[in-house]
């Protein structure tokens, strides 16, 4: 049997197809941790944890802040079903920097109407699109 080198990537968000190519290798966080994926990979569903997606292909890498969604993965390609994923081109760092003030504040704060898991998911949002922008 021949060895796959690429897979097909695809990743839609409820906007647009933000991304569809081949691709040698998909790194992203799930909920269970990161994970890297490579051409030939176990079939698997993961739910998508706010971080940075890095596709490679060939020597290039290219990143995006990744925030939440669903991953189908198969040996020969992956479906990304993403509630929101963007280039560092369009996120404004002044903008995610004060998101990642104020989630911090909420989470300092802790007063009895703070909802502390969303105000953590919103941080790591915030910190994916600085990391992201920041290379």
């Amino acid at each position: 049997m021949a060895e796959i080198n690429e897979m097909k990537i695809k990743i839609i968000t409820p906007d647009r197809v933000f991304y569809e190519d081949t691709a040698s290798m998909v790194e992203f966080n799930t909920t269970e941790g990161e994970i890297g994926v490579l051409p030939g990979h176990i079939p698997m569903t993961v739910i998508i944890a706010p971080g940075i997606l890095t596709i490679t292909k060939g020597n290039e890498m290219k990143d995006a802040a990744l925030h939440a969604g669903f991953a189908e993965i198969l040996p020969d390609r992956i479906t990304i079903l993403a509630e929101i994923i963007e280039w560092p081109e369009e996120i404004d760092l002044t903008r995610a920097e004060e998101a990642k003030e104020r989630a911090e504040e909420r989470i300092r704060s802790k007063t009895p109407e703070t909802d502390v898991a969303r105000a953590e998911t919103s941080l790591q949002r915030a910190i994916a699109r600085i990391e992201v922008i920041k290379g």
